[in-house]
This record gives structure tokens, C-alpha cells and sequence, in this order.
């Protein structure tokens, strides 16, 4: 006799099926907001009453889509991180989210985040997994010395200037420092920052 599986077992099946029939299609992109969802069924190959009713809307999928690109990437960035100082896992994480190949879901992070900020608890999931760097950061911060606050607030601080650089980047392309990174890890050891040209 075979298996029985329950009702929310058989929707979670489903649902992970769509996902990856979506992360298939997209690749390392996101379908643009613009895009609406019977545009993206088709595009997989499915019925719009299949994603509305597994994602519930357009930056219900978006969310799912992104979460499952981030965790595919922190995985390699976690294991890394083993063997990382603070410094050098920092530079790794800003080195993977500053491809050129990553503005598409940079742009679309930027967007599931704006809406989460009005309605978090739509996007529970989401929110709930954006602080996996976070936390390995503070992890080496300890590791180096610092008490665990300490640690928590460097490494928050840390990830916080990377994302709202990446928003300028966006916004204004181009106008991002080529060596940000080091400017944020100067400020995060308190070293004064160079200036880039005389002083006037």
C-alpha cells in the first residue's frame, strides 16, 4: 500500500515543483514586476490559478524565487566562511552580490523588500531568511574577539551599508566606490578613511 501524504504535504510538493520550474525558466533572474502573473504561467507552462494559489501574487513569487537563489548562494558563502576571517568573508559576500549578472535580482530584492516593510506579514518567509549573512558575520566577529553584541551590531552594520550601497547602484549606476568594501571595513575598525583628493 503506498504512501499517503497529507493535504499540506501534497500543496508543499506542488508548490516546490512550481518553484523550480520558475528558478528553471528565470535562471539567476527574476521575472520584472512589470511582467503579471498569467505572463509568467505561460512562460513555465502552468495555469495562473496555480501560482496565485501557491504564491499567492506576482511578489509572492518573487519572494519564494529570491529566497531560493540566496539560500543557493549562502550555502557556498557559509561554507566559505568556515575558513574566512571577518575581513575576508565580508569581501566574499560584496564580491557575489556586485556581479553584473546579479543587478536583475538585486533590483527585485530591493522591490520584495519595499513591500515587506508595508506588509512583513505577507512576506514572512522572506524576511525571516535575509538575516543568514548577518548572523555568520557576528559568528567571526566573536571568533576575533569582540563580546556577542558587540559582534551582532558590527556585523548588522556591516550588511546594512553593503544593501544600501547596492540600492544607490540601482539607483544612480555607477556612482557606487570601486573599493567599497575597504571603506566599510575601515569604518567598522574605526580607521579613518583616505581621502580621494587634496584637501581643500
Amino acid at each position: 500500500m503506498g504512501v499517503i501524504l497529507s493535504t499540506s504535504e501534497r500543496r508543499g510538493s506542488a508548490r516546490e515543483r512550481l518553484l523550480a520550474r520558475l528558478l528553471d525558466a528565470f535562471g539567476e533572474t527574476l521575472p520584472p514586476p512589470e511582467m503579471s502573473l498569467r505572463e509568467v504561467a505561460a512562460q513555465i507552462e502552468t495555469s495562473h490559478a496555480l501560482l496565485r494559489y501557491h504564491f499567492g501574487s506576482l511578489p509572492g513569487v518573487l519572494a519564494a524565487m529570491l529566497k531560493a537563489q540566496r539560500s543557493r548562494d549562502n550555502e557556498a558563502l557559509l561554507e566559505a566562511a568556515r575558513h574566512s576571517t571577518f575581513e575576508e568573508f565580508a569581501e566574499a559576500i560584496w564580491r557575489t552580490y556586485t556581479r553584473p549578472e546579479q543587478l536583475s535580482r538585486t533590483r527585485g530584492f530591493l522591490y520584495v523588500v519595499g513591500l515587506a516593510a508595508y506588509g512583513p506579514e505577507n512576506f514572512r518567509e522572506f524576511v525571516e531568511s535575509i538575516g543568514d549573512l548577518t548572523v555568520a558575520l557576528s559568528s567571526l566577529a566573536e571568533r576575533e574577539g569582540l563580546d556577542a553584541q558587540e559582534a551582532r551590531e558590527v556585523a548588522t552594520v556591516t550588511i546594512a551599508a553593503m544593501r544600501g550601497l547596492l540600492l544607490q547602484e540601482v539607483l544612480a549606476p555607477g556612482t557606487c566606490p570601486k573599493d567599497a568594501i575597504t571603506l566599510i571595513l575601515r569604518m567598522r575598525d574605526g580607521r579613518s578613511v583616505p581621502r580621494s583628493g587634496p584637501e581643500r
